[in-house]
């Protein structure tokens, strides 16, 4: 008993130690966010979001301690371990995001454009998602070629007005922007009502796409991504359809695996390959469940054991609107020479939305460690900037959505930031394009969540989530150096620092 007694008080009074350690190390370390940042001193970046805001995406720092770790509550640090490389963060910058950003004063504009994408005064959010055409969240229901004839191709108002103008902005701040297009709907004239029939189906939702045009869907790939391209605006990757196997968005298209095998293998590689494309293609781009339609199970892997090159046709892309992020797990098992991209997820009012104490810690759970740890390169989240109406938007798609951040319309100044804008910024902020996942050992409790990472520029980064509402000092411990912080209770903290 005596012996037991000793090892519980030896291990309180290390606990306790460590508390007074961590509590000495951050003294007077918040940084001043109106002073230049070499004003201030510290070993360790970090930044700090709590639910209820008292702590929003605050700027801090810490020091390396020069004491022995003998913390029981350390986070190590496994560089030897390593898993994927990360392409980057972000939103969809949608035609309605786009339209939003053009009604702000540029200065005002440009302030929260800097804020979002820049690597050196800004969260350096670094991957986003644009539409091929119309989306949901666009001003009108449109092609890029609505008049029948591939030689009819051409941008629209929406583009040149809006979503380009943003662009622009976006790569002037951000030159290393990796951008992703995704069509909703082909050319109505493209459309049939089943591919038995072959009927023409002159909607904007559903259908089907006719394999009669393929050649000339693929080369309409092609002519946006030239189109783009004089306008100084790269495309890095693009996929095939949005959401394949749903019919009812308001703008929309049905493409089975064995359609887009024929479609992207036959047709899109090819013409890549003919304009000397380095474009990347992530196939499916939908639901973790596949809708529950037995015959479109594993659709991506259908493709690849159907055969298909990987130097184009690069991976997967996935939705969590529907199944269970696990289904990340099965496909890199079957297929761990393919990569995994995610590339939607929305908040509303189905699920709380704009209730920051609920979605932080569930959101940064499930979408951004959920996903990075299960493979993805890239975590990319649904509308950037929607009204506080939630708009503007159409009739047929979602009335209910709210962006990563919102603003008011009457001023197009006011901006609420949402769980979306958090999570996505904790990532970038501290994990940059090229930084390999790492692997960690050591501390671990029910609540928290946490991943490691190193970057190209030689630094460290480590984001995590404290799901409980007491706050707790951990050490992170690199090998070489070691710090410890106090972590808030129901917080998102991401910490980056330069290894030895």
């Amino acid at each position: 008993m005596k012996m037991r007694s000793r090892i519980i008080m030896s291990t309180l009074l290390l606990s306790i130690c460590s508390f007074i350690s961590c509590q000495i190390s951050n003294r007077d370390k918040e940084i001043d966010d109106d002073k230049p940042d070499e004003t201030f001193r510290g070993d360790v970046t970090i930044y700090v979001t709590t639910g209820n805001r008292s702590q929003d995406f605050r700027k801090q720092a810490a020091d390396f301690s020069n004491k022995s770790n003998m913390s029981p509550t350390t986070i190590k640090l496994e560089p030897t371990k390593q898993y994927q490389t990360m392409d980057g963060f972000g939103a969809a910058v949608t035609g309605s995001s786009s339209y939003n950003l053009m009604q702000m004063k540029k200065e005002e504009r440009t302030k929260f454009l800097k804020e979002t994408f820049s690597p050196s005064e800004g969260m350096g959010q670094s991957y986003i998602r644009i539409s091929i055409g119309c989306s949901d969240f666009s001003l009108s229901e449109y092609s890029l070629c609505d008049t029948p004839g591939i030689e009819n191709f051409a941008l629209t108002s929406e583009e040149t007005r809006y979503v380009i103008p943003i662009l622009k902005e976006i790569l002037s701040i951000n030159p290393d922007l990796k951008i992703m297009g995704s069509p909703w709907t082909p050319p109505r004239w493209m459309k049939v009502n089943n591919l038995t029939e072959l009927q023409p189906y002159p909607s904007w939702t559903s259908g089907q796409l006719n394999p009669a045009c393929y050649a000339d869907y693929a080369l309409y790939f092609v002519k946006w991504i030239k189109a783009l391209a004089q306008y100084g605006i790269p495309i890095y990757s693009v996929t095939p359809q949005n959401e394949p196997l749903n019919r009812g968005n308001s703008a929309s298209l049905f493409m089975g695996w064995e359609e887009q095998l024929a479609f992207v293998r036959d047709h899109l590689v090819p013409r890549f390959k003919e304009a000397s494309l380095k474009t990347k293609i992530y196939l499916f781009d939908h639901n973790f469940n596949y809708d529950n339609m037995a015959d479109q199970n594993d659709y991506p892997v259908k493709i690849y054991d159907a055969g298909i090159e990987s130097e184009i046709v690069a991976g997967a892309a996935y939705h969590n609107y529907r199944g269970d992020k696990s289904e990340l797990l099965n496909i890199h098992a079957r297929h761990p020479d393919r990569e995994l991209i995610f590339t939607e997820t929305s908040i509303g009012t189905w699920n709380d939305g704009r209730n920051l104490e609920v979605r932080l810690i569930e959101d940064m759970r499930e979408v951004a460690l959920g996903s990075v740890h299960n493979w993805c390169k890239g975590v990319i989240v649904w509308n950037l900037m929607l009204d506080r109406n939630g708009g503007p938007n159409r009739e047929g798609g979602c009335q209910t959505c709210y962006g990563a951040v919102d603003i008011d319309r009457t001023d197009y100044a006011t901006i609420t930031r949402n769980s979306h804008y958090y999570i996505i910024g904790h990532l970038s902020s501290v994990v940059k394009p090229g930084a390999v996942r790492i692997g960690t050992s050591g501390f671990s409790e029910p609540g928290y969540d946490y991943s490691a990472f190193e970057n190209t520029d030689g630094t460290y980064a480590v984001v995590l989530l404290n799901s409980n509402s007491a706050p707790k000092s951990l050490t992170l411990d690199d090998g070489k150096q070691h710090f410890c912080f106090e972590i808030p209770g129901r917080s998102v903290v991401s910490y980056r620092w330069k290894k030895q």
